[in-house]
């Protein structure tokens, strides 16, 4: 019953990111509205945001939460390693993953998604919860479909952000 009511939640979460986009292309703004169209969707996350990619390292961007890390190299943390190898990252217990880069002491679990643009790297979707082991394969697969959406929906110009291209 929880995984049904959990697919609904982001049946509908796509529908609004589809709406939410359809007529907006620019990134800020759909990128401000991602990170709180997420944590709405997923009331245990502290941390729903973005990470851009400037070429070197993952900076900072729009997102739902504490203060946070605002750089992360590239293969360092979830984010970093997320990025680097191109691959969806589910951490079920962040005090146990020997490359987390703790930036709130309130992340139990934490799920990347890295966003990819005409082959390049723009950047990662980074999620954590308060609750060790909240992510799972249904997480993963709604929240790469999200993410394909905002890059596909998005003007990416990242040069608004002093982030390369």
């Amino acid at each position: 019953m929880e995984n049904t009511k959990k697919i609904e939640n982001y049946e509908i979460m796509l529908a609004q990111a589809n709406a939410l986009f359809s007529n907006e292309k620019n990134l800020l703004s759909n990128l401000s509205n991602a990170s709180a169209l997420l944590k709405m969707t997923l009331p245990n996350s502290v941390f729903t945001g973005f990470y851009l990619f400037n070429g070197e390292e993952l900076l900072l961007g729009p997102f739902q939460g504490g203060v946070s890390c605002v750089h992360i190299k590239l293969g360092k943390g979830v984010c970093g390693e997320s990025a680097a190898k191109r691959e969806t990252m589910i951490v079920a217990d962040v005090t146990k993953h020997a490359n987390y880069i703790a930036c709130d002491s309130a992340a139990m679990s934490e799920i990347v998604v890295p966003m990819v643009k005409d082959d390049k790297l723009v950047g990662v979707l980074d999620l954590d919860s308060r609750l060790t082991d909240d992510y799972d394969a249904v997480d993963q697969e709604y929240l790469e479909k999200f993410a394909a959406i905002l890059v596909e929906k998005s003007y990416w110009n990242l040069d608004m952000f002093g982030v390369e291209k």
